[in-house]
Formats: C-alpha cells, sequence, structure tokens
C-alpha cells in the first residue's frame, strides 16, 4: 500500500514537485490569479515546515540507530556475562546454582525478554561481516527505484529512476556513462541481458523496453557522476565532451498492458521477458518480435514484482493481494503455484541459488521458502519497517532494504549478520528501494539505491572474528 502510493505520487507529480493538478494554464481553472496566487504561497509556506520537520526527523532517527546500537552491544555483552556466571557457578558434579529466588525470577525473565525480541531482531550477537561505504553515484534528478548489475565480466550497473531515465554506470569510475530517456513515464526497474549488451526497463508509461545498453569506456576518466550531471539539463547530457551518451529510441518496445509495469525480466537463455503490472497480470513476451505469448492472470490486485529464475524457466510475481505466484514454464502447459505467509502486500520475491524463493512484505517480514513446499515459510526474518526489493547473493546472504532507511543482512536459516552503516557521512538519507548484489569489482560488491536519488556502493566482506 505504501510504496503503491509513493509509485503513485512520483507518476503523478510534475518536474518541480508540484502536483501536475495544481499547475493549470489561465484558461484551464476558474481560480481568479489573487486566489491562484495565494494558494502558491500558502503551498510554499507548508513545504518550508515540512522540510523543517523533516530535517528535524532524520536528527532524531540518527540519535535513535545511535542508543538502538549501542543497546544491541551492551545486550550482547550481558548475554555472554550472564551466560558466564550460571555456567562457573553450575560447574562440577556436586556444585549447586548460587542464585537467590529474586535473582532467578530476573534470570527467567531477562531469558522471555531475549526470546520475544529474537522474534523481531533474530538476535543480539555481534555482526559477522564488515560493512564499509566505497563508493557513491549521483546524477538523478528523482528518487530511484531500482539498481541491478550487470553479467559477470562487466564492471558496471544499472538503475531506474522516477526522472523517466535509466543509467549505465562505471562502477570503477563512478561515472554515468549511458542515458536512455525513451520512457515517457517514471522508470520503475531494470535489468541487463544475461549474455548481450542490451537492457530491459519497465515504466509507469504502460510499457517495457529493450534498449541497446552498449556503453563508451573511452569517456574520460577525471570527472565524477556528481560532477558529471549535477544540475545538467537533459539537452546538456548528450553534447558530446565528458557527457554520457543520451539513448532515446528502444529496440524494441513491449506493448499490452493498460497500467503501470513496475517491473520486468529476463527469462533464462534471454529470448523471452515477463513483465509485473498495476492491472493485475504478467505478460510474457517474445524479445525478438516483441508479441505477447501470454498474459498470466489470477492475482486479486496490483502486481508489485516479477523475477526470473537463473538457470529454470520458472517466474515468481508478487501482488498487493498479499501472495506471490510461482509460474512454472517448463512445460508446455504452464502450471502455477500460490505461495501465502504475508499479511500485507508482497513487494518482492526473489530465487535464490539453492532453488528457494525469498518473499519480502509490507507487512515487515521476510520469509524464505521452498519452491516444492508451498505450505509453511523455512525461514522467518522479522522487522521495524516495511520491506522493498530484497537481494540474495550467489552465496545465499539476503540483503533487505527498508522504509526507515536502513539495510540489514541475513543469512538463509534467517540469522542475522549485520546492518549496513547509517549516519550522517554514510548511508542513504530517504527510504532505500532497492538493492543487488555484484561480482567483487574493485572491492565493491553490493550497491543500495534510494529515494535521496543516490546509488552507494559498498564492500561486504566476512568478519576476520569468525
Amino acid at each position: 500500500m505504501k510504496s503503491s502510493k509513493r509509485r503513485l505520487q512520483a507518476l503523478t507529480e510534475s518536474s518541480d514537485g508540484l502536483p501536475n493538478y495544481i499547475k493549470m494554464d489561465d484558461s484551464e481553472t476558474s481560480i481568479p490569479p489573487v486566489l491562484r496566487s495565494r494558494l502558491h504561497d500558502l503551498f510554499s509556506q507548508i513545504e518550508k515546515e515540512f522540510d523543517l520537520l523533516y530535517a528535524e526527523n532524520l536528527n532524531l532517527q540518527e540519535k535513535i540507530d545511535i542508543l538502538s546500537e549501542k543497546l544491541e552491544r551492551e545486550s550482547y555483552v550481558g548475554d555472554r556475562q550472564n551466560q558466564d556466571y550460571i555456567e562457573f557457578e553450575t560447574s562440577g558434579k556436586n556444585s549447586k546454582v548460587k542464585l537467590t529466588q529474586s535473582n532467578s525470577q530476573k534470570v527467567k525473565a531477562s531469558h522471555k525478554l531475549r526470546v520475544q525480541t529474537s522474534k523481531i531482531v533474530s538476535s543480539f550477537k555481534a555482526p559477522t561481516y564488515n560493512c564499509q561505504l566505497v563508493r557513491e553515484f549521483t546524477g538523478h534528478k528523482d528518487g530511484i527505484w531500482d539498481v541491478s548489475s550487470a553479467r559477470p565480466g562487466q564492471a558496471l550497473i544499472g538503475t531506474a529512476s522516477a526522472d523517466h531515465t535509466a543509467c549505465v554506470w562505471s562502477v570503477e569510475w563512478g561515472k554515468c556513462l549511458l542515458q536512455y530517456t525513451g520512457h515517457s513515464g517514471s522508470v520503475n526497474s531494470i535489468r541487463f541481458h544475461p549474455t548481450r549488451d542490451i537492457a530491459l526497463t519497465s515504466s509507469g508509461d504502460n510499457t517495457a523496453h529493450v534498449w541497446q545498453a552498449a556503453v563508451n569506456w573511452d569517456l574520460p576518466r577525471g570527472q565524477s557522476s556528481e560532477e558529471e550531471l549535477e544540475g545538467g539539463a537533459e539537452e546538456s547530457l548528450g553534447d558530446g565532451g565528458d557527457r554520457p551518451e543520451v539513448l532515446r529510441t528502444p529496440l524494441t518496445e513491449l506493448t499490452g498492458h493498460i497500467g503501470v509495469v513496475v517491473a520486468a525480466d529476463w527469462l533464462t537463455g534471454g529470448d523471452h521477458v515477463i513483465t509485473a503490472s498495476w492491472d493485475r497480470t504478467a505478460n510474457l513476451y517474445d524479445v525478438e518480435t516483441g508479441d505477447c505469448l501470454q498474459i498470466l492472470t489470477g492475482h486479486d490486485h496490483e502486481l508489485t514484482h516479477a523475477s526470473a529464475h537463473h538457470s529454470a524457466r520458472l517466474v515468481v510475481t508478487a501482488s498487493r493481494d498479499t501472495t506471490f505466484r510461482l509460474w512454472d514454464f517448463r512445460e508446455p502447459i504452464h502450471s502455477v503455484s500460490v505461495f501465502q505467509g504475508h499479511t500485507e502486500s508482497v513487494t518482492s520475491a526473489v530465487f535464490t541459488r539453492e532453488d528457494k524463493v525469498v518473499s519480502g512484505s509490507d507487512d515487515r517480514s521476510v520469509k524464505v521458502w521452498d519452491v516444492r513446499n508451498m505450505r509453511s515459510a523455512l525461514a522467518t526474518i522479522r522487522s521495524d519497517s516495511s520491506v522493498n526489493r530484497v537481494g540474495v547473493s550467489g552465496g545465499g546472504l539476503i540483503a533487505i532494504p527498508h522504509d526507515n532507511r536502513q539495510v540489514r543482512l541475513f543469512d538463509l536459516q534467517g540469522q542475522r549478520l549485520a546492518r549496513l552503516p547509517r549516519s550522517s557521512r554514510q548511508g542513504h538519507r530517504r527510504m532505500v528501494t532497492s538493492v543487488a548484489w555484484a561480482e567483487e569489482i574493485s572491492n565493491i560488491n553490493f550497491f543500495s539505491c534510494g529515494f535521496d536519488r543516490r546509488i552507494l556502493g559498498w564492500s561486504i566482506q566476512p568478519s576476520k572474528e569468525n
């Protein structure tokens, strides 16, 4: 529900942030000029008040984050000390536990509290992974909905933004090498072809586009992405020099949906594409011809995500109807399985290398499923904020982006491994919408993006103590 409202807002707002229904010509409104001017003044005052409240909220949230991390560390140390004391007092065959009744009740209460808390944050154990911010990519003019890494061997990432563009970035240089401007609505997802230099994007203009994603590696390397794109108009991005190339025409335009296309992905082999739309359907397309081969129906509400298996002709679609569906195209007559386990909108569902599915939801939970057993989840991870588009590494690390600007890491058993640093100097300043893993490229193997218009490149490495 929340993410749908945000997406609708991004699609209905104009480039300067004012709602389209407010920005009218004199001939389109009966409001007298004096009243219209007064309305604009009032909206400006409201915006200023909101900015002040938002800044105060950020400061308070940072203080809460610091206190929360301090509490976790103290709880972890306290658990270890309490455990060591009990073990010492009970050592030996005939020794007795030297606890008074009051202390015993405290231990029981502490244990009960730890059990209850573990349902929310997995455990208080120390982080087992080190997370370090390495590089920042900036230049988009509006929030970023999706980030995706290119195929192995290419040091590239792609981003999809509410500013109606998609960008291809050099990971090593931090530069935008190619900007795609062919969509007339918010660009909601981006995926690279598994073997070719082409990309797939979905959009609020009710279409998905396949476009040439070959980049010019001979662009100058001296300037950063921030210098390159900050404050520049679209016309200045394609005028040569150190500007990125601008591409406006797709190779193939995939049409047929009557609602926003929120996600699209390549099926294994790259000959077919799956799309997910607010019109409650998913479409299967032939990339070569652009023909829609099948319309997948069954969801009761708008779709929120679609993802394909890395090696089998399997697809999962997520929906606001609190379910996600597994579609099997390995046989001429496809089959479908429905997974029910969330209580609110399912925001994403992705496959793992171990043939499991990881689903995230606005009900503040992430669940791990076996594709052969729909009855119950193998693991459940609970958090304190809505979950956006999750990412799973080849090694089975689950990265969970949240509305509250946090990114947390878990394993497939639901054990918490780490949380990405979040402060005024590093981390996201607004909700984190999407994450992506990559083969390690110059010590960067993880990316996150959000509605603060930034993409962050991280180094995620096992802790030396583990």
